[in-house]
């Protein structure tokens, strides 16, 4: 398995996974729109087992975004890192964005399109659009 490196925005936090990936996806849901300011948010399905946090400062901050979830950030720069859920145990989801290269995969799917925003156009690429009833 090759490890993929990454981290927040000030480097404070740095991260390792080991690959291969679970999955690559957009989420389009609301919470990942209000935690980011932006349209979606594209996650690394990792196996929670296979990721190395790096936090010397303490600047790991898990929010409880809902039950049972959390969202990590950092808590200098802001930055949006990681998400986890008894939904999916044994799995952090990791922002793509915040890796230093690219994952073992592309991007498979749009989950949670059912509230997708309307003010950003997003051709045909091809990958399915999943809404929440979907999603398991």
């Amino acid at each position: 398995m090759n490890p993929a490196h990454g981290r927040c925005l000030c480097g404070d936090i740095e991260f390792t996974a080991k690959l291969h990936s679970r999955w690559v996806a957009h989420c389009h849901c609301t919470m990942c729109q209000r935690n980011s300011g932006a349209a979606f948010v594209t996650w690394v399905g990792l196996d929670a087992n296979q990721c190395h946090i790096e936090d010397p400062k303490s600047r790991l901050t898990w929010y409880v975004s809902s039950t049972g979830a959390e969202r990590g950030f950092c808590n200098h720069c802001g930055s949006t890192l990681f998400f986890r859920s008894v939904r999916w145990p044994g799995e952090l989801h990791a922002t793509l964005a915040n890796f230093d290269g690219p994952v073992d995969r592309q991007p498979q799917a749009h989950v949670f399109w059912d509230t997708h925003v309307d003010w950003v156009q997003l051709g045909d690429d091809g990958l399915p659009r999943k809404t929440a009833a979907e999603i398991g």
